[in-house]
């Protein structure tokens, strides 16, 4: 664009607090993985050994969830990474991708679940009740410790596998309230309608977070911003004749950047620029946004996007 300045308020947050979230986000993230696969694997076991079909199928989804907390842990640690020549605005949205992925997987080993449950409601069989209740109290422990470290993170990546590990935690729920059960009364039909209602429940935290993160990759204005009110208040600044090309959107659904080209009524001298500097500079931090661009247009200048 000619005759331009380029950068004008460009901000970011503190970048030692943002690296520290996203290593600890990650860490936890690790550690829900490895207890999640180490559990997967005493679940097939048990399984087996107490002839419960739900287990087994349960079993199948923590193998789909360990693969969902894997890329989430690497995606999740990409995303912590600087800015390249490839991706300038850094890997912050590898994070968002892998939230997705995520989403997909517990969307698809939900539907598996259900492919399973619902044939059991007509042709139940009662399982080993006594190796149930141990697992599921081995299975409500080891997935209530992984969900209670991610669910503090508020990055989109840590909600959506803490969304997974909660549907582990209420499946063992179920399947110990299930388990008791069946240790005193002959009702096995308990098991597959409890795994339906607790499917469709967690199918319902699938679709608000598919709603969330769509806006985000459709790069929308984020709910929290007015991009009206925004450009308003900057066309009220001293020397401001009009403000367009305004954008806001959000790289992950945390960290959102601004952008916009300014028109000002006169040639500003150096100190005038300085002081508009400052001012931008105010409204982004005020705003609590990650990142902005402002380029100048000087009176008389053609904006070479206006056609954009």
């Amino acid at each position: 664009m000619s005759g331009t300045t380029s950068g004008l308020g460009e901000h970011s947050h503190d970048s030692i607090h943002h690296e520290h979230h996203h290593h600890h986000s990650s860490g936890n993230i690790k550690t829900a993985f490895f207890l999640n696969v180490g559990f997967t694997l005493v679940e097939i076991i048990g399984g087996i050994l107490t002839g419960s079909a739900a287990i087994l199928a349960d079993a199948v989804h923590d193998l789909g969830d360990s693969f969902a907390l894997a890329q989430a842990w690497y995606f999740e640690s990409k995303s912590a990474g600087e800015s390249s020549a490839r991706y300038s605005y850094g890997y912050k949205r590898f994070s968002l991708l892998g939230a997705l992925i995520s989403t997909v997987v517990l969307l698809t080993s939900s539907l598996f679940v259900l492919a399973n449950a619902i044939p059991r409601i007509l042709e139940p069989r009662h399982p080993n009740a006594g190796g149930m209740i141990l697992l599921a109290f081995v299975g409500v422990m080891v997935n209530g410790i992984a969900m209670a470290r991610l669910s503090k993170e508020s990055g989109m990546n840590a909600k959506v596998v803490a969304l997974h590990l909660l549907e582990d935690v209420l499946g063992w729920v179920a399947v110990l309230v299930v388990a008791v059960v069946l240790y005193f009364w002959d009702v096995p039909v308990l098991d597959p309608l409890l795994a339906v209602i607790i499917t469709l429940y967690i199918l319902s935290g699938v679709v608000k977070n598919l709603k969330a993160m769509l806006p985000v990759f459709l790069q929308a204005v984020p709910d929290k911003f007015n991009l009206e009110t925004i450009t308003r208040e900057i066309e009220r600044l001293e020397h401001i004749h009009a403000v367009h090309h305004a954008h806001v959107w959000s790289l992950d659904g945390v960290h959102n950047v601004f952008t916009a080209h300014l028109e000002v009524d006169t040639l500003l001298d150096a100190e005038a620029y300085m002081q508009l500097k400052e001012l931008i500079r105010t409204l982004v931090d005020r705003y609590g946004l990650y990142h902005s661009t402002v380029e100048i247009e000087y009176p008389g200048e053609a904006c070479r996007n206006s056609s954009s």
